[in-house]
């Protein structure tokens, strides 16, 4: 069977909001775009269900996936073979793609067609799983869990300068509110105003002065590596520069799909290499 693209995600804004007191998460709202860039997740039949990525140890939420799956709907067990090119702890999203992708994948084998089922399991998995389940452009409100499908993404460029530092998601949060960084809530519904009366807007379908990331501070505060990884985005060219998520990886946005390959060349000797992509478009399968 064709392996199945696990796109990687970016946020093209995300505004922090206060904690919940019921499950300590923190509101958002975020648009989030998947790109045609990511992991490939292969499937086959087996004795029992498996989850193999060469190169990464350590649990995987992809096996949490599956076991999630297995547990609600049953079906014949599966082998996941996981082809990683999204960075680990990079704030793209890599786990909760493979993830997405396993729940699609178990799914189809098992002949369910049920989103309600699969964003459920996914909500249970992790804030960025429900996006992930069948990846188009969102605006993500809640912790990420609730969903409104948006149009097509405009073409665009990303370029992708990924970081031989990582972070874990959680301390990323931690600092976020050590330094106050949350919103109160009449500022995020404000936020959350705006950003719907600024879709649409502009070569990256948003307008340029909400293409914000609320955790980038605290980011920079635990990676100093990343002030020159934005200087370089800036240098090469991009009309937006900002850290990806949770980070450590720094993306630019360039509104010429073709400005990002030309910054990605000229910055061919990083180490890690910069990626250029583009969004992805529809909607995954």
């Amino acid at each position: 069977m064709t392996p199945e693209l696990a796109p990687a995600k970016i946020n093209l804004c995300l505004f922090l909001g206060p904690r919940r007191s019921a499950d300590g998460r923190h509101d958002l709202v975020s648009v989030m775009q998947p790109l045609a860039f990511g992991d490939y997740v292969a499937m086959e039949p087996a004795a029992a269900d498996e989850v193999v990525c060469p190169g990464v140890e350590g649990p995987n939420l992809a096996a949490d996936a599956l076991a999630a799956f297995r547990a609600a709907a049953g079906g014949a067990p599966l082998r996941l073979t996981i082809a990683k090119r999204i960075p680990v702890a990079a704030g793209m999203a890599g786990g909760s793609a493979d993830a997405g992708a396993a729940l699609r994948l178990a799914a189809r084998a098992a002949d369910v067609d049920d989103d309600v089922l699969l964003h459920r399991l996914a909500e249970g998995l992790g804030a960025d799983v429900p996006a992930q389940v069948r990846p188009g452009r969102v605006l993500a409100t809640g912790a990420g869990e609730r969903l409104e499908r948006l149009g097509p993404s405009p073409a665009f460029g990303v370029l992708v300068l990924p970081s031989r530092h990582a972070l874990a998601t959680g301390d990323v949060f931690r600092e976020a509110d050590r330094q106050g960084l949350a919103r109160d809530a009449d500022d995020l519904a404000a936020r959350h105003a705006a950003v719907r009366a600024g879709l649409g807007a502009g070569p990256f379908g948003l307008a340029a002065d909400l293409i914000v990331n609320d955790l980038e501070p605290a980011a920079r505060a635990l990676c100093q590596a990343i002030d020159e990884a934005l200087d370089a985005v800036r240098g090469a060219g991009a009309d937006r520069a900002l850290v990806s998520g949770s980070g450590p990886t720094v993306l630019g946005l360039f509104a010429d799909p073709e400005g990002a390959e030309r910054a990605a060349a000229a910055l061919a000797q990083r180490d890690p290499k910069p990626i250029a992509t583009v969004p992805l478009t529809g909607v995954t399968a």
